[in-house]
């Protein structure tokens, strides 16, 4: 099953016998489905149709739909003049040079540009009900493959910074281990010099504590700052992540809030492996991840 991005657009123009019928739909990311329309008022009996059209296809975006109808001319070899039309015009025209004398008359250009004067041809709602149905459903389909293509293209780049975190967990897991051994030793060494404990078995002290006492301290603090240090936990539910967010991707579908809080989720992780780093390349390594978990919430954002 695919992924959609909420980012989509398409245009689809039909002839008919009455005209060029011309549907567009654009859609940018939203919470939800937020659906606009832009239809003449002569039109607007079809909003319910392509609103059941569109609702029917697209879960989450705000999107637009216009649709617009471009009416030809009334066939024939002779066309003919809205009489009812030129009439009224005349009375208005007549009317306002009353009161104002040195209004200039329509020019014959001027009236026969004038909306409704040539007879258009034919076409009521119903005989053009089928072909916006028609229209929207090319519109539709077209529309819906632009969203599953961006989709396509973003579920590309998440699965590669999938790929670029699970390397960098992979290249930091072994050095946790010897971070800790690293610090535990450093650590009592500095402390047994602190207490006042000599380095080697046997070497005389005065010390204003016992030496099993210091030991027993030094013991205690090393092994609980290890503790703190400790990121395999971590770097253990980042894989688990990594492995789920998968996962969601593989299946497609409506997958955008599920994968945003996966981005927390990560996030979350990385920033504790940056805080109990005990070595720069730890600390390195939850920068990394950080600007590809970034990289990964900008673009989850416009998925449906």
């Amino acid at each position: 099953m695919t992924i959609s991005s909420m980012t989509g657009y398409a245009v689809v123009a039909r002839e008919t016998t009455a005209g060029t019928l011309t549907i567009e739909i654009k859609s940018v990311n939203s919470r939800f489905l937020d659906l606009q329309f832009r239809i003449n008022d002569d039109m607007r009996a079809f909003e319910p149709a392509l609103r059941e059209a569109i609702m029917g296809r697209v879960g989450r975006g705000k999107v637009e739909c216009r649709l617009s109808f471009g009416r030809k001319a009334a066939s024939g070899t002779s066309q003919a003049l809205n009489a009812p039309l030129m009439q009224s015009l005349s009375k208005l025209q007549a009317a306002i040079r009353e009161q104002f004398h040195d209004a200039q008359a329509l020019s014959v250009h001027e009236l026969l540009r004038w909306p409704g004067m040539l007879e258009e041809a034919d076409a009521n709602q119903e005989s053009l009900q089928g072909e916006v149905a028609a229209t929207m459903a090319a519109a539709v389909d077209a529309f819906v493959e632009s969203r599953n293509r961006e989709g396509a293209a973003l579920q590309a780049m998440l699965l590669s910074r999938v790929d670029d975190m699970e390397s960098i967990v992979k290249r930091i897991t072994p050095m946790v281990p010897q971070a800790i051994a690293q610090f535990q030793q450093k650590a009592t060494e500095r402390m047994q010099e602190a207490l006042g404990i000599a380095m080697q078995t046997g070497t005389a002290t005065t010390s204003t504590v016992s030496r099993e006492e210091a030991l027993e301290r030094i013991r205690q603090e090393v092994t609980l700052y290890g503790i703190r240090i400790d990121v395999a936990e971590e770097l253990s539910r980042l894989s688990a992540h990594l492995t789920e967010t998968r996962h969601i991707l593989a299946k497609g579908g409506p997958v955008g809030k599920r994968l945003d809080f996966m981005m927390q989720e990560l996030n979350r992780e990385a920033n504790t492996v940056g805080s109990k780093a005990a070595l720069k390349e730890l600390s390195d390594a939850s920068m990394s991840m950080k600007l590809l978990i970034e990289q990964m919430r900008e673009q989850v954002q416009n998925l449906e």
